[in-house]
């Protein structure tokens, strides 16, 4: 054991943590290793994008599953967190993309396989960034298992698992609606797509009837732009108006092309005007009547959102916005604009760069969702797969019930390359794990998809990836199924769902029992921490001004499963008082255990009320803290926690078998205070362990212990048959005695230095017999000389009371005070009040200050005069203390 003088005055987070972690690295206490004998537990790190920096929703999930790990570990689970990285398609390409533009280049000058070298030179120098990051948050990952989602293994998988779906007729290519980001150039999917309501406005415009020169049709629409690709304006089928028009054709302004009048239960009635232009190459309903109705798809806006050839030479190359300006000054030249509304809509934008999307036809590559989807929705009914909180589960289905197939190819260059190849000469296509030799007919004129598959893809193999599928390691069948997904709420179908459909369709079983969804981390307002906003947090700052310890255990305290978390720089400074608390306690105690004889353990009788105490509500806190881990309820285990080590081992025990420590009733009874503190301390921190690991390991390492580390301690386990009622109950009368005494003196005044005399009254027997026994605690922590009687002749003058139970406290004043200064102290307090309440209530009497003020200001008013009232009363009863009342 370290000497217990080595233990500085005061806590040095960033000396402790650079060491410890080093130690458990260089010793590979996160290192898991296949062992039949022992139960696996495994949870695989949602992997964090090469392009960033630990952001608090990286703190937060990575504290939560470092906890749930460290926990098992010391449990005797053969624990793995298995940790990795993304290769993060559009922000990893984005990022490179602005290196070169810096530079005067671009990815075009480059080429391709140019391009993709700066990439991985990017990924080399970076992508190592935020798992350095993640150490410093004190992360107990297996880091000799470290996986990157295109290392060679991960692309292995991907290929295999493409090639498997193609075979079974699950990916297919077809021309459909899809994402189009203009600003990085490639398609994303539904639930890549930001829905954000903006202001804009409703055009309601004219379309001539053919063969009726007087009659019009007109249609709302929120995009006029798209107008010149209309091919049919479409109708309810029961809607009266328009029955005479329908399989009429009418003319579309500006454009001047007949396009027919559709029946079509889509449109609703009741929405503008009833009657909908349909535009099926630039909007995803519309391709659906398109369908139905056989339409033609006109694509009047590119790829760079700007307009086509098919949408007319006075249109043609104008940026879309533009478009609409122009178009909408040409209906009005020719009256065919009725009116425009202000309406408040639903726009959707790039969940990457925030581009507004532009719906697009294009041929691109579909995962048929149906048939996976189904065996994922069994999976979550009955119970093999299990959301925390249950709430989740129906989020989740709805979800998965409705899901539309998966557009999984994307218009980039860095990622996984679609593993399909087309012949030049014959236009055959080929998909294949490997490129291949020749096409069936003869010829080596091949060449492969240029796109790359969406990030997500890759993604959705992760938990068994990176377990060495598709290769039937020992890996994978020891740890498959994973134990918990740790994810926030934000990507249970970007991610969660893709997992879980996966894991059923390669892997015949779950990819984990249960998913632990937590919140976000909001700022101190509840707004969600953005860049544009400037509310954000920097965790490694944090951790350089506060500790890591202290960060973890604010993240946690008063967290609950599912709900966001706010980020408040006061529990921040509470978390790290909480540190400094243990640290301080720690060092008093080891000062007082120099001596101690670890080998010696004392009988149950030698053990005080103080020791029976502490020792049952160290069994309580053991309980309560494991059972709420196994709920997943860690903001309630920490505040277990909180509570036991700061008010009742730190504020109560320790004060409590002070006199014993320094030998005031014997050696023996001291060797029993000395075990019984060791015992509990270091239980406490073995509790603590996996909340705060860094302070928890260096105190440890100084107490008496077994092992070579915390971090593998025994979990500390429940002992019924230390939890004694009897002696809780009894050192509850105790400490409510003394917290009687003590709210006098602190109301009255009294100086700390003076002992008070306290006169405890109660007529009950068993508690006069507890006090009677216990009376050196009273006068020890409350600093005063006791006496405990049933009943008193006479109450003792100008004495203040308390109450406890069925007991009274007295402790005359006379003598610890200058009765005379106080009670005029108290009457000038007293008048000054009273001028207060009375200025308050002047106003609040005031129907004129009622009537004008806001009701913010009147409530103010209100809560001062509530204020200003208990404290006058205070005042009041103590000067009846001094006046004898």
């Amino acid at each position: 054991m370290a000497n217990q003088f080595d233990m500085p005055t005061t806590y040095a987070p960033h000396i402790v943590e650079d060491k410890w972690y080093q130690y458990w690295e260089e010793n590979k206490y996160f290192r898991s290793v296949v062992d039949p004998e022992k139960e696996p537990f495994c949870i695989v790190m949602p992997p964090p994008n090469v392009t960033g920096q630990l952001h608090m929703g990286h703190a937060l999930d990575n504290t939560l599953q470092d906890i749930l790990t460290r926990w098992r570990r010391m449990q005797g689970y053969n624990a793995l967190w298995l940790p990795g990285t993304d290769h993060a398609g559009i922000a990893t390409q984005a990022k490179v993309e602005e290196q070169l533009a810096k530079e005067g280049t671009n990815k075009y000058e480059l080429g391709r396989e140019k391009f993709l070298e700066r990439v991985w030179a990017w990924k080399e120098q970076y992508g190592g960034r935020i798992t350095h990051q993640l150490r410093r948050l004190g992360s107990s990952c297996d880091w000799d298992r470290e996986r990157f989602t295109m290392d060679e293994g991960c692309s292995e998988a991907v290929q295999e698992v493409f090639v498997r779906l193609y075979q079974r007729g699950l990916i297919y290519r077809d021309y459909y609606i899809t994402n189009w980001c203009p600003h990085c150039q490639t398609t994303i999917s539904d639930i890549e797509v930001e829905h954000r309501d903006k202001p804009g406005q409703l055009y309601y415009i004219k379309y001539p009837v053919q063969g009726s020169p007087d009659e019009f049709i007109t249609v709302a629409t929120t995009r006029p732009e798209t107008m010149l690709g209309d091919t049919a304006v479409a109708v309810h089928p029961e809607d009266d108006r328009y029955q005479h028009l329908i399989g009429k054709t009418v003319i579309l302004p500006l454009v001047e092309r007949e396009i027919p009048v559709i029946p079509d239960e889509y449109v609703e009635p009741e929405f503008g005007t009833g009657a909908v232009k349909i535009t099926p190459a630039h909007d995803p309903n519309d391709f659906e009547v398109g369908r139905r109705h056989d339409l033609p798809s006109v694509q009047v806006i590119d790829r760079e959102a700007r307009m086509t050839a098919e949408a007319g030479a006075r249109y043609e190359g104008l940026d879309r916005w533009e478009c609409r300006k122009r178009i909408i000054k040409d209906l009005q030249a020719r009256g065919l604009l009725v009116k425009i509304e202000d309406l408040s809509h639903a726009v959707g934008h790039c969940y990457r760069c925030s581009s507004v999307i532009e719906p697009m036809l294009s041929k691109q590559w579909f995962v048929r969702m149906k048939p996976l989807a189904e065996p994922a929705i069994a999976a979550a009914k009955d119970g093999r797969l299990k959301f925390i909180p249950e709430r989740f589960t129906k989020i989740y289905l709805n979800w998965m019930e409705n899901i539309r197939d998966w557009c999984i190819s994307r218009q980039l260059w860095w990622g996984h390359r679609i593993p399909v190849y087309y012949c030049r000469d014959c236009d055959e296509l080929m998909v294949s794990k490997t490129r291949p030799k020749k096409c069936r007919c003869g010829s080596s004129n091949l060449e492969q998809d240029p796109d790359v598959l969406d990030t997500w893809f890759s993604s959705a193999l992760w938990p068994f990836s990176t377990l060495g599928w598709p290769h039937k390691t020992v890996d994978l069948a020891y740890y498959y199924p994973t134990s918990v997904l740790v994810t926030g709420r934000d990507i249970i179908f970007f991610w969660v769902a893709r997992m879980i459909f996966s894991g059923l369709e390669h892997m015949d079983d779950v990819p984990f029992r249960e998913v632990f969804i937590h919140g976000l981390v909001l700022d101190a307002l509840g707004r969600k921490m953005s860049k544009s906003l400037g509310n954000g947090v920097d965790p490694i700052e944090v951790i350089e001004s506060h500790g890591a310890d202290s960060l973890r255990f604010m993240l946690v305290t008063g967290n609950t499963p599912g709900n966001d978390l706010r980020f408040h720089f006061e529990r921040l400074d509470g978390a790290r008082n909480f540190a400094n608390k243990i640290w301080n306690a720690s060092r008093f105690a080891l000062m007082n255990l120099q001596d101690y004889a670890p080998e010696k353990s004392p009988e149950r009788e030698q053990y005080t009320l103080a020791d029976r105490w502490i020792l049952s509500r160290y069994q309580h806190a053991v309980r309560e803290c494991t059972g709420f881990l196994e709920k997943y309820e860690l903001g309630e285990a920490a505040r277990v926690l909180y509570e036991f080590t700061w008010n009742e081992l730190c504020d109560w025990y320790i004060e409590l078998v002070k006199p014993r420590l320094y030998g005031k009733t014997g050696t023996a009874d001291r060797e029993v205070a000395q075990h019984v503190l060791a015992g509990v301390l270091r239980g406490a921190l073995e509790l603590l362990h996996p909340f705060m690991p860094f302070i928890t390991e260096e105190i440890w390492q100084r107490l008496p212990h077994r092992g070579s580390t915390v971090m593998r301690a025994p979990w500390p386990k429940y002992q019924a048959e230390l939890v004694d009622g009897q002696a809780e109950e009894h050192m509850s009368i105790v400490m409510e005695v003394i917290r009687g005494i003590r709210q006098i003196r602190s109301e009255m005044n009294v100086p700390p230095g003076k002992k008070a005399e306290a006169v405890i009254v109660t007529a009950v027997a068993e508690l006069r017999a507890v006090l009677d026994d216990n009376l050196t605690y009273v006068e020890g922590l409350a600093n005063c000389q006791a006496r405990v009687v049933a009943e008193l002749a006479e109450k003792p003058r100008q004495a203040a009371t308390a109450v406890a139970q069925d007991i009274q406290i007295f402790v005359p004043l006379r003598g610890l005070i200058d009765v005379d200064k106080e009670m005029a102290r108290l009457r000038k307090d007293m008048q000054s009040l009273e001028k207060d309440l009375a200025r308050v209530q002047g106003k609040l009497n005031n129907p004129g200050f009622l009537n004008k003020a806001p009701a913010q200001v009147v409530e103010k008013e209100r809560g001062k005069e509530a204020e200003l009232s208990s404290k006058l009363g205070a005042i009041k009863e103590r000067l009846a203390v001094f006046e004898g009342k």
